[in-house]
């Protein structure tokens, strides 16, 4: 038997709470495991047929895929924008001016804007390197969503391999050194190793830069100082590039970023309210032949017979039972000023 009084809407507050929690994985065992399962990919711009046949190279540490629809559907989902400037393609469209003149609305002008929606990470203006020739490559790291929750908490994520380091700088960006050399996609769990198009004027400059590109001065047929043919530009990613997808030295780390919604019930009980006893064997008359009257026992009406709370139970609207909470300690009803008792479940 029990007591019971409906909620108002002032009564029960839900407020979000947002929850940390940080993965380290250390060599590439561990990120095929049962329960991590992180993937990396390589990318590959094969342009010689419209269709993907079947002798078409794969990637892939879990899961099998394309080389060429890895680099195909990163281009469309990140890329979209960057084919022609890393800081994106302008695309020309019309304004709308309502009543710009007696006959009604009208477009006039051009506006630049992108055509796609490239998932920017951050409002300030970054470039976004992707490479664009025949046979390119992509590296791809996938995290499933299990494990960074929500999104990946920004200044979180570190790739160390045997070439070098890769963090990621806050606003989406994967650095390398001082480079920008790809993109994370916080909320996808999605890392993109694309490279950069940075020209350096020696190799010293370069040589530290896993995404460097470099010339020098020529001297006759060579690079001056260098038995390096004078045309040729030196790339010192792809090896980067592949070690950090394919290579079983490697160390991943990030932190994922949870929301847990926490609500609060606010049960008061006025000072009029649950001042007696609900037990049925309190009351006067039989329990098992039904005939109670609903009338307290002499012995449980005195002054010093109060009703002490020690269990509040949550109903629904056809009076089922959802939850119960226990107090840490009989709670004795007051006769004279109100009680709350204040109520937080987490889902």
């Amino acid at each position: 038997m029990g007591a019971y009084k409906q909620f108002l809407a002032s009564d029960i507050i839900v407020a979000p709470l947002e929850v940390n929690k940080e993965f380290t994985f250390i060599g590439a065992s561990q990120f095929t495991g049962s329960n991590v399962n992180i993937d990396r990919y390589l990318g590959k711009n094969i342009i010689n047929s419209l269709f993907v046949p079947a002798s078409d190279p794969k990637t892939g540490q879990v899961t099998s895929q394309f080389q060429r629809l890895v680099y195909d559907s990163i281009k469309q989902l990140y890329y979209s924008n960057y084919q022609t400037s890393v800081y994106g393609d302008p695309v020309s469209r019309p304004i709308l001016v309502p009543g710009r003149d007696a006959e009604g609305d009208r477009y006039i002008g051009s506006l630049s804007n992108q055509a796609y929606d490239n998932y920017l990470q951050s409002n300030l203006t970054y470039p976004r390197f992707f490479p664009t020739s025949s046979d390119s490559i992509i590296g791809v790291i996938s995290i499933p969503n299990y494990l960074f929750g929500d999104y990946i908490q920004p200044n979180s994520f570190i790739l160390q391999t045997e070439n070098g380091n890769f963090t990621d700088d806050g606003e989406g960006n994967i650095i390398s050194g001082s480079e920008i050399v790809g993109n994370i996609l916080y909320p996808h769990g999605i890392i993109t190793l694309t490279g950069n198009e940075r020209i350096y004027s020696s190799a010293s400059n370069a040589a530290s830069l896993p995404g460097a590109v470099y010339a020098s001065a020529t001297y006759a047929a060579n690079i001056y100082g260098s038995s390096i043919p004078a045309n040729s530009v030196i790339n010192n990613w792809t090896s980067s590039l592949i070690n950090a997808i394919t290579s079983s030295n490697i160390t991943c780390s990030f932190s994922s970023s949870y929301t847990i919604y926490e609500t609060q019930y606010k049960c008061t009980i006025r000072e009029n309210e649950f001042n007696s006893t609900l037990n049925p064997s309190a009351m006067l008359g039989s329990y098992n032949t039904g005939s109670l009257s609903g009338i307290l026992s002499d012995n449980v009406t005195g002054s010093y017979f109060d009703p002490y709370i020690t269990t509040i139970g949550l109903y629904d609207e056809q009076q089922n039972l959802l939850a119960i909470g226990k107090l840490a300690q009989p709670l004795p009803s007051s006769p004279t000023t109100d009680t709350t008792i204040l109520i937080n479940l987490d889902r």
